[in-house]
């Protein structure tokens, strides 16, 4: 119940200590983190094989997103990453999985130590911190990662269209090589 009240509803250990004090029940916030401690110590065997299980994938769906957490008398923004294995759409068996991992920045440090061990497809968005990730030579060849653009971050409303073709009798560009003409999309593809 306190760490569904903690994970689950987002519930800090302080409020549930107060709620638990209106039933008439007294337990302290640091029992509650004890408590909490012990089932993460506990419940690390599972992470672990969950992990492998994720990065063992041929394609990873990566992302990261805000979420507040609390901090003396405030609240600060915190990144949430997470990478999601799912092959049901390509003809895997394999049942889908995610991994989370938590920063207080949105370092691109961060997805190079997520993805150490990573050798496959992400698709992410084009967040700059992916980019070190496909170097040349990173990790000294011995992973090879390809990247995978996702749709929602193709929202550009430029996109390039074939070359003019030449109609008969018109002169050619002055310029050399091919012009592109430019057209303007409505939105997202």
């Amino acid at each position: 119940m306190v760490l569904y009240g903690k994970y689950g509803n987002h519930l800090p250990l302080n409020r549930q200590s107060e709620g638990f004090a209106r039933e008439g029940i007294d337990l302290d916030v640091s029992t509650l983190a004890d408590w909490v401690g012990a089932c993460t110590a506990t419940l690390a065997t599972l992470v672990a094989l969950i992990r492998a299980h994720v990065i063992g994938a041929a394609r990873v769906h990566g992302d990261d997103t805000t979420v507040r957490v609390l901090a003396k008398m405030r609240t600060v923004t915190g990144r949430l990453w997470t990478y999601v294995r799912d092959d049901r759409p390509f003809g895997g068996d394999s049942p889908p999985a995610a991994i989370y991992y938590y920063s207080p920045d949105r370092g691109g440090a961060h997805p190079g130590q997520h993805l150490a061990s990573y050798a496959g497809i992400l698709q992410a968005d084009a967040y700059g911190g992916y980019l070190d990730l496909y170097k040349a030579g990173r990790n000294r060849g011995l992973l090879r990662r390809r990247p995978a653009g996702a749709m929602d971050a193709a929202n550009s409303s430029w996109w390039p269209i074939s070359p003019r073709r030449r109609r008969p009798g018109r002169r050619r560009s002055r310029l050399p090589g091919r012009r592109w003409r430019m057209r303007r999309c409505g939105g997202s593809i």
